[in-house]
């Protein structure tokens, strides 16, 4: 954050509003003193200096050639030169450098002008009505913030920083402290503004994680509480499930589903796909020439050729197919490719650079436009994600018994099966979702991807999601299902390396990149966070056919405390 503030104009002072009506007129007929300019420096009108000085250059310039070609002609050194001559080389560099300088002019006069502009309260600070002239900066709203800037030198910065003579983004690297440079930028910030940060932690975090990965001109940290739900049984194994959260119910409401998946015996969830998605959107002179290309790219015996190239970005990405649409003349061509552990974003963007290079060499009149389309398509909602899938594509299922449904859930089989076909499926499809045909699977994954360091913007297609339920066993049991075509995660990179979130990835048992089997903790994680979202779905479904979910708000969403004594 770069913030620059004009240091305000100081007021002139009046003794009363009548003096100040009689020297009225005399200060709007104050004569303005001249905008100085560059050329005023010369001995002589600048027109006159201009022509002195090409006629020289040209001159002297047409009087050394001819000099040189008749030592040419006479085979004299070059070298060797008379007075005359050392007196025109002289008089060429001299008219050179002034000619040079004369371009400048203009700029230097703009550049002085524009000065002159900004700082015109200093040349001419009574050709302006005082009352008209001087705008008070905000008052202070907030008490001020405890002094936490201890040495003279942190406190210029500060003021440099304030006054824009040092950027508040090149903190960092001029100090190379980050955590001086957070505190220097928090206080800066606090005077630009007139407003506290009292609250916001300073102390505690390393600043230096962050730095060139995370977050930029950093001030602080926000706590988000994590609560842990489960455990989760899926696949045989038991899981604590993170969840960063300030919604109260969630965590609890989650807990209660894992429960009743626990005491039914699990749930199983299937990986069905892994690739992440890239589409580049290029434009040719003609459609035709945009269908060649998409017929080179579907073409089975090219694709050989284009994986080496796009398997060069990394030794984890591997490309696994290429779906092409044209709009026109233009073709967007969708990548998709496995990225091991990583998220991969910038590993199959690296790997569509290096095909677009290839590319470009058979298909020279390909103008790339963007090495992104929106046919990726990246955190937007969109059908292609829905229906080819981007990403973890995971479903995951639980059969819960009559007893667990009636003693853990609150409510009866029916009175599920019967909710999800009018609100998950019906009721969704009344509002047109794209995507969205289940209760809140966003909350689960919100929650579970600030708790483990993903990037939360990527919640949109990850919560992609379709709930089903089913009477089975003669109408006594559920069946339960979540499909999610695009859990977009990973355990390496990112937010995945702070503490925080690099401790809840442990509890999870998916900390970092697996040795073993590359990609792995990835998948894992992403059918982990299907599961969640199982157990969510589940527990809000039943409360709202029991009809609890206001009552369960009202108990623990809702503080206790008295609100009117803490404002007072």
């Amino acid at each position: 954050m770069d913030v620059r503030r004009r240091p305000p104009r100081p007021p002139v002072a009046t003794n009363t509003n009548a003096a100040f009506s009689g020297n009225h007129h005399h200060l709007h007929h104050r004569k303005k003193s001249p905008t100085p300019k560059a050329s005023d420096a010369l001995p002589l009108p600048l027109y006159l200096t201009n022509a002195i000085f090409f006629t020289l250059f040209f001159s002297v310039a047409y009087f050394l050639l001819h000099r040189w070609r008749d030592k040419i002609r006479s085979h004299t050194p070059l070298h060797v030169v008379t007075l005359s001559e050392l007196g025109a080389i002289v008089s060429l560099i001299a008219s050179f450098i002034y000619l040079l300088g004369f371009f400048g002019i203009g700029f230097v006069q703009s550049f002085i002008a524009r000065a002159s502009i900004h700082d015109s309260w200093d040349l001419d600070d009574d050709a302006v009505p005082v009352d008209a002239a001087y705008i008070p900066l905000p008052k202070i709203m907030d008490p001020p913030p405890p002094q936490l800037i201890s040495s003279e030198e942190d406190e210029d910065i500060v003021k440099s920083v304030v006054n824009g003579t040092v950027p508040s983004y090149a903190l960092e690297s001029q100090l190379e402290n980050c955590h001086r440079a957070a505190l220097i930028r928090r206080e800066a910030v606090q005077r630009l503004t007139g407003r506290s940060l009292v609250g916001l932690p300073l102390e505690g975090f390393d600043y230096e994680s962050i730095l060139g990965q995370c977050c930029e001109m950093p001030v602080g940290y926000v706590q988000i509480p994590v609560g842990i739900a489960g455990p989760l049984l899926m696949n045989g194994c038991e899981y604590s499930v993170p969840m960063a959260t300030t919604e109260g119910c969630l965590v609890a409401s989650t807990n209660r589903g894992c429960k009743a998946i626990y005491a039914s015996g699990g749930a199983t969830g299937i990986l069905l796909r892994d690739g992440m998605t890239r589409a580049p959107v290029v434009r040719f002179p003609t459609a035709k020439r945009a269908a060649d290309l998409k017929f080179f790219l579907e073409n089975p015996l090219n694709f050989d050729t284009l994986s080496v190239f796009f398997n060069k970005s990394s030794r984890f990405a591997r490309l696994q197919g290429i779906q092409c649409s044209i709009a026109g003349r233009n073709l967007y061509m969708r990548f998709s490719c496995s990225t091991g552990d990583a998220m991969g974003m910038n590993m199959v963007s690296k790997g569509v650079q290096n095909v677009l290079d290839y590319l470009q060499t058979d298909f020279p009149d390909m103008d790339v436009i963007g090495i992104s389309g929106n046919f990726c398509s990246d955190k937007k909602p969109a059908a292609v994600n829905w229906i080819e899938g981007r990403g973890k594509s995971v479903v995951c299922e639980a059969i819960i018994s009559e007893e667990v449904v009636r003693k853990v859930l609150k409510t009866t089989v029916p009175a599920l099966v019967e909710l999800n076909m009018l609100k998950n499926l019906a009721g969704s499809a009344v509002a047109g979702a794209l995507g969205g045909f289940n209760a809140h699977a966003a909350n689960i994954v919100s929650a579970v991807f600030i708790a483990t360091g993903q990037d939360p913007a990527q919640n949109i297609e990850s919560s992609h999601c379709i709930t089903m339920m089913e009477a089975v066993n003669d109408g006594k049991d559920l069946h339960v299902s979540v499909t999610m075509p695009a859990i977009e995660v990973g355990t390496v990179g990112g937010g995945t390396q702070l503490a925080s979130q690099s401790a809840c990835l442990n509890l999870l048992g998916v900390k970092g990149a697996s040795k073993e089997s590359p990609g792995s903790n990835a998948r894992l994680l992403a059918t982990i966070v299907a599961g969640s979202v199982l157990a969510g779905e589940l527990s809000l479904m039943s409360a709202i056919a029991a009809g609890q979910l206001v009552k369960s708000h009202m108990k623990y969403n809702r503080s206790s405390r008295d609100i009117s004594n803490l404002a007072s």
